[in-house]
This record gives C-alpha cells, structure tokens and sequence, in this order.
C-alpha cells in the first residue's frame, strides 16, 4: 500500500470513528431517556447520567462492536452465514447473562435482579440498540463498497478509453507512412509538406490527445491538417470539401479523434475503389448551445473491395468511444448507398467551464 492509499483509508477509518461517536452518544442519550428505575418503596428515580445506565449501554455497545467488526467481516461478507447467525446468537446469549445475572445483580438485587422476566422480554428489552448498531455499520459498509464500485468502473472507464485510443494512432501513422514512402521513392517535391503536415498531426495526437477532452478549435484544426495531409494523394483526381461553421463557439470541448475515423475511413475507402471522380463532403458545425453538428460523405464504387466499410477497427472503436463518454448525448446514423456512403453525427458538447 502506497502513501496515497494508506492516507486515504486512515482518512476513511477516522471518519468512520466520528460517525460511530456520534451515533452512540445519540443513542445513549435516547436510552437513557427511555429508562427509569422503581424503587421497592415506590419512587421513581429520572435522573439522566446514572452509572448503571452507563454500565448496561455498554454491554450492549461491546456486543454490537463484536458483531460489527468481527462477525460481520469473518463470516457475513465471506458468505459465511451459518456461522454469522451462530455468532450473532452467542454473543445475544452472553449479553443476557451478563444483563441478569451480573448488572441487575449488582444495580438490582431486590427488584429487577430478583426474578428472570423470561429469555423472549429479555431479548426484545436488549435487541433495539444492537439492531440499531448493526444497521449503521451495514449502511456505512454499503456506502463504502459503492463508492469503491464507482472508482472501479472510473478506473475501466479511464483504461478502455486509453486502450481504444492507442488502437487509432498507429492505425493512422501506418496508412501514411505508406504514403510518405511512396511520395520519397518516387523523389517527388511534395515530400517534405508532406513530412510537416505529418509531424503536425502526429504532434497533436502524442501531446493533446493525452487529455480526456480538448478544445474544439484545436481539434478543427487538427483535422484540417488531417484532411490536407490525405488530400495530397487525391491530387487532381476528385474533389475534397472541408467546411466549418463553428462562429465563436470554440470554448466547447470535444473527446479528441473521435470525428478523426470518420475521416480516414472516407479517403481510404474512395481512393481505394475510385481511380477519378473522388468527392469527399466533410462539414462541421456547432450552435450556441454545444450541439455539435459533423457531417462526412464520400463517393465509392461498389464493385471494389468495399464490403467491409461499415465493419473494419477504426469504427468499431469509436462507436464504443462514443458510447463510454457521450452515453445519451449523442447521436450517431450510418448510411450506405450504392455510391456514397454518408456519416451524421451530433454530440452535445459540454462547455470549457464543466469540465
């Protein structure tokens, strides 16, 4: 256990301990409201801080601290149950021959300590406190565990992302390493744009994309880069539109590379089924209130190896991207025609001050 844990659960146990001195403190204090003593000549004695008060509230408190702390951890949370309930019922029995036959001995000699009013009153006189402990403890216990199961499913939350994200960036960086290379061999003076449009982007994928979300503008700005990047190998063979209507909204943040895939997926799949008329439609847009509108659409020839268009890594990922980290606030629809093959996206973009 490392510094951190360890100061994390001291702070844990101690407030545990603060909350368990108050919730004995209420209870004595309604116990002992709740108890009188008759004495054999008739008066009543009311008064609050009596010592055989004291002495049977702590009977009871040391009983529910044995069944809360070891019986409950032992044998209850291991699924032990017989053998919880086979405690529970020795420690209820030993309470009640503490209670009679040494308390109301010592206090009570010539009343209460006289008689034994039978095991069913003596039991229905002992088990409210304890009850009462018993269900502290178990709501404090549930209440710890949830919160347990909350930073555990963070933490996959956290790791599945990080694991989906790493699968995009060498996807990416192998499609135009390929390209670069083919560029180099042939000597051609696009190389080195090439080469900076590429560091560009790479650059932004290894230092910004480290955060959970960025701004939109960079973002915009990365795909871009991106879109020219592969635009580069279209040349005069098609056509490619890249438009932004985001105004001044640019403080909205944006899970980055998610809108990414959808652009890689255009060009590589029309420039692998199309040798000319290539046309690639991608437009953004955003409204005052963060409903981030992405629209992406490119021409393909259907009797290529098109089939697996809807299917291949890229897309699987960020779909779940999509579902870990906009669940209910985004809308994703697919379509595939004969010759085009169209992406709608609209997420609701939480503002840079709520992140």
């Amino acid at each position: 256990m490392n510094n951190k844990e360890f100061t994390k659960k001291l702070s844990e146990n101690y407030k545990e301990i603060v909350a368990q001195i108050i919730i004995h403190v209420i209870l004595f204090v309604f116990y002992s409201y709740g108890q009188e003593i008759t004495y054999p000549d008739g008066q009543e004695e009311k008064s609050f801080l009596l010592d055989y008060k004291i002495s049977f509230f702590l009977n009871y408190a040391t009983a529910s601290f044995v069944i809360n702390y070891f019986l409950l951890p032992t044998f209850y949370y291991k699924k032990k149950f017989l053998k919880f309930f086979i405690g529970v019922l020795l420690v209820l029995i030993l309470i009640i021959l503490i209670d009679e036959f040494v308390l109301e001995q010592i206090y009570f000699p010539d009343t209460r300590g006289a008689y034994f009013p039978g095991l069913f009153f003596t039991i229905l006189e002992t088990l409210p406190l304890i009850i009462i402990f018993l269900v502290f403890k178990l709501a404090w216990d549930f209440n710890q565990k949830q919160s347990e199961i909350e930073q555990l499913k963070l933490l996959v939350k956290d790791s599945e992302l990080q694991f989906l994200k790493s699968q995009i960036n060498p996807h990416f960086l192998f499609n135009n390493l390929n390209n670069l290379y083919a560029y180099a061999t042939e000597n051609s003076p696009k190389t080195p744009s090439i080469i900076l449009k590429l560091s560009s982007v790479l650059r932004y994928m290894l230092y910004d994309c480290k955060e959970n979300f960025v701004l939109l503008s960079k973002e915009i700005e990365h795909l871009k880069h991106y879109t020219a990047l592969n635009e580069l190998q279209i040349e005069d063979r098609g056509e490619i539109l890249f438009t932004t209507n985001i105004g001044h909204q640019t403080e909205f943040l944006i899970a980055p590379l998610i809108l990414n895939v959808f652009i890689e997926n255009a060009f590589k799949h029309s420039t692998a089924s199309q040798s000319s008329d290539i046309k690639i439609d991608i437009n953004v847009n955003i409204n005052d209130k963060g409903i981030l509108t992405f629209t992406c659409e490119n021409s393909f020839l259907t009797y290529q190896n098109t089939q697996n268009l809807s299917k291949g890594i890229g897309l699987l990922n960020v779909k779940k991207r999509l579902g870990l980290i906009y669940p209910n606030s985004h809308i994703l629809d697919i379509e595939k025609t004969e010759n085009n093959f169209k992406v709608f996206l609209q997420i609701h973009l939480k503002p840079h001050t709520q992140c």
